[in-house]
């Protein structure tokens, strides 16, 4: 079920909220959360009931373990057996497919598994039980309720597209003794956080993916892509993925809020981002701190000194590129963010070294924060296109290797730089004035947006919007006109009553082109 759909908004959630508090009131919180629980299993049974058995194992199985793990049985063998059935279920589901089509390429043989239909939100419930056996392994687990594990693991606002939450951020919030009531406050917090969410996801996001989508079908046809068309094509899907995710996580966030649980952040203005580090804090945070935590410090870290410490940052993000599809673009993706990563944390060491002042210069900070930004739209090429024909093609486009050009509608209103615009080898096209405008006053109007305005975290940050203290951080990052947008902090006023009623409202006006989540493939 999606969040933007019309059985969503008028009716699972009213009724879920419903229940919720009247059950709660009646009969106390075990019963209210044994509610939610089901209510969260029919919301994940809506796609596919029968996917509903294989979630209900998982959580069964990882319950089990963990309290084994938890209690005398701290064997590491039974540790390596829980993350293994883990991460078999994953590999037969998402993997299955691309290994062997990868053997039949290479044996030039015809082997067929058929079609494996990928659960939704495998990658995400998966995760969060890894980390909760590993933490039981390591005796950081309480003895958590199967009722409260279950609610941790299926809580219908984080289980499809994130974010990964960790079980000592969640269960100690179900086992509070206080009763679960309608909070005024808390339901006017999220449901203004859901308004701004659902308005950026169906206006903006689905707004913006009508001028991102012909030209990567293009790309992948093998169509040849000029300069501007390739850029407006890639930008556009840039901020597409932006505003889609970052809609995701407000929603997710403001949903919990209104039954009283605070989320972890996990999406704080990347592209204010001016290094690809400071972007993977800020990006899907709670997927890289799961890669952190899990997989880069496993693997060693640091410790072992710089080779090993690049070492350990290209195999993570390799992961991390595995992670998000079964495909040679998102490995590429992935290898290419480990190098980013790479060559980042060797400039930091040897600009460090050298003891230079210009790194404090704004000027420095943007130049870094264009060169990142340039760096993540090239990798968002990879990971959006469907083949590596067709990213290698946009990147053509992108490089002007395809030729420069502009409709010549929009050429001869320039009549007084022909002579500029020849010497770049710049020619009039016919038609497409139209679609050139709009996407280039979406891609101007929505670099603004990002660049200038809060986010939920900063607005919200007063009333605890997220389990994060951030508010206005800068660090490593840049944002022009900061003092207006600290003007923009959330107030129990009429003005933000009526822009969250406004901002829903928009929302609710495109309902009748429901779109999924770009995350939920993932």
């Amino acid at each position: 079920m999606l969040f933007n759909s019309v059985e969503f908004l008028f009716f699972f959630l009213p009724l879920t909220i419903l229940l919720f508090l009247q059950i709660a009131k009646r009969y106390g919180n075990e019963p209210a959360i044994a509610v939610l629980v089901a209510c969260s299993l029919f919301f994940y049974g809506w796609w596919n009931p029968i996917y509903l058995l294989l979630l209900l194992a998982s959580m069964g199985f990882n319950y089990l373990l963990g309290g084994m793990l938890g209690g005398r049985s701290k064997h590491k063998g039974l540790l390596i057996f829980g993350i293994a059935v883990n991460l078999s279920a994953i590999a037969y589901f998402k993997y299955a497919g691309f290994i062997l089509n990868n053997v039949n390429s290479v044996f030039d043989v015809d082997y067929s598994i058929g079609n494996i239909i990928l659960p939704l939100a495998i990658s995400f419930f998966t995760f969060q039980q890894i980390a909760y056996l590993v933490d039981s392994y390591k005796g950081i687990t309480k003895e958590y309720s199967f009722l409260h594990y279950a609610l941790f693991v299926s809580f219908f606002p984080q289980l499809i597209a994130g974010p990964i939450v960790h079980h000592k951020d969640m269960l100690p919030q179900f086992e509070r003794n206080k009763a679960f009531q309608l909070n005024a406050n808390d339901v006017a917090i999220g449901l203004s956080i859901f308004a701004i969410g659902l308005f950026k996801k169906t206006v903006i996001a689905d707004g913006i993916a009508i001028y991102a989508t012909p030209i990567f079908s293009m790309a992948d046809a093998g169509e040849s892509i000029d300069f501007f068309t390739a850029w407006g094509g890639a930008l556009a899907y840039t901020f597409q993925l932006y505003f889609d995710f970052s809609g995701y996580s407000d929603m997710a966030v403001g949903l919990a809020r209104i039954f009283g649980i605070v989320l972890p952040l996990n999406f704080y203005s990347p592209y204010k981002a001016a290094n690809i580090s400071e972007f993977w804090r800020r990006w899907h945070m709670t997927l890289s701190k799961f890669l952190r935590d899990y997989v880069y410090i496993a693997l060693g870290g640091n410790r072992k000194g710089q080779v090993s410490r690049y070492t350990n940052l290209l195999i993570t993000m390799l992961l991390g590129g595995l992670w998000h599809g079964a495909g040679w673009n998102f490995v590429i993706w992935g290898g290419l963010h480990g190098s980013y990563l790479i060559i980042n944390h060797s400039w930091q060491h040897m600009i460090k070294s050298s003891g230079v002042s210009f790194v404090n210069s704004m000027l420095y900070r943007y130049l870094a924060w264009f060169i990142t930004i340039i760096a993540v739209i090239i990798g968002w090429v990879f990971f959006r296109a469907v083949t590596l024909d067709g990213a290698l093609n946009m990147l053509s486009g992108m490089a002007g290797l395809n030729g420069i050009s502009m409709p010549n509608a929009i050429y001869v209103k320039l009549s007084p730089l022909h002579q500029v615009l020849d010497s770049l080898a710049i020619t009039p096209t016919l038609g497409g004035g139209a679609v050139f405008v709009k996407t280039w006053l979406w891609i101007i109007t929505l670099t603004l947006v990002v660049l200038v305005l809060p986010n939920i975290q900063d607005m919200f940050a007063k009333h605890k919007a997220t389990l994060s203290t951030l508010q206005f951080d800068t660090t490593n990052a840049i944002w022009p006109a900061k003092k207006i947008a600290q003007q923009l902090q959330f107030s129990y006023s009429t003005k933000f009553a009526f822009l969250s009623a406004l901002a829903f409202v928009l929302g609710l006006l495109t309902l009748n082109q429901v779109s999924e989540f770009l995350y939920f493939q993932f």
